[in-house]
């Protein structure tokens, strides 16, 4: 490693936030299974993306079929997992871009490691609490179901611990309220720590 040297460029991530007039920040939401994770993140994007902002969805499945493919999920698997999604989330941040992720995330080990990445006030960490009981009878995948009748092994909230944030930035039940209040919370949380311009906030109103 030591023929490695990073090279500093001279377009940086503050003259690519500039140009795209936006605070660039990483939003991590984590929460179980069926939480409602993907949902609210993709609909928080889309409402930045119509009002104008650039953004970027990194998704637990969607990175599996492709950067992470070679992955199993045991759990060095699932570390080594975060830890590329980390590293492309913080390359997407260094581009000036608000990246949204949603993943499970488990342990407050895996999560701190990744805040540890960023400056202070580019992560974002958003959690989803909704009740085990409600992401059950929700069970999009029928993950839950399998999990209970022991075919899958490891299962966070079954079988494997879930450790919740102890200090997450925003914390939201999905199973409260509707997607509309959740996003609108979310933006105004953002626009309150000035990850949003107030001006352009008002399209999102």
């Amino acid at each position: 490693m030591s023929n490695i040297v990073w090279h500093q460029h001279s377009v940086d991530q503050a003259a690519r936030a500039k140009l795209k007039g936006q605070n660039p920040v990483l939003l991590w939401f984590t929460g179980l299974s069926g939480a409602g994770k993907s949902t609210l993140a993709g609909a928080l994007e889309r409402a930045l993306f119509e009002a104008g902002f650039h953004t970027y969805l990194l998704d637990g499945d969607n990175v599996r079929h492709g950067l992470c493919k070679d992955l199993g999920f045991s759990v060095a698997d699932r570390d080594e997992n975060l830890r590329r999604v980390g590293e492309v989330a913080k390359l997407m941040v260094d581009a000036g871009l608000v990246v949204l992720s949603a993943f499970i995330s488990p342990t407050r080990e895996e999560r701190d490691s990744i805040r540890a990445r960023f400056p202070t006030g580019q992560f974002i960490e958003i959690h989803v609490s909704t009740p085990l009981s409600v992401c059950e009878q929700r069970d999009p995948k029928g993950l839950y179901v399998k999990a209970r009748r022991g075919e899958i092994s490891n299962f966070t909230g079954i079988s494997s611990p879930y450790e919740a944030p102890l200090s997450a930035e925003l914390t939201i039940d999905t199973s409260k309220g509707d997607l509309a209040s959740q996003v609108l919370a979310l933006i105004d949380y953002l626009t309150a720590i000035e990850v949003i311009n107030p001006d352009k906030a008002k399209a999102l109103a």
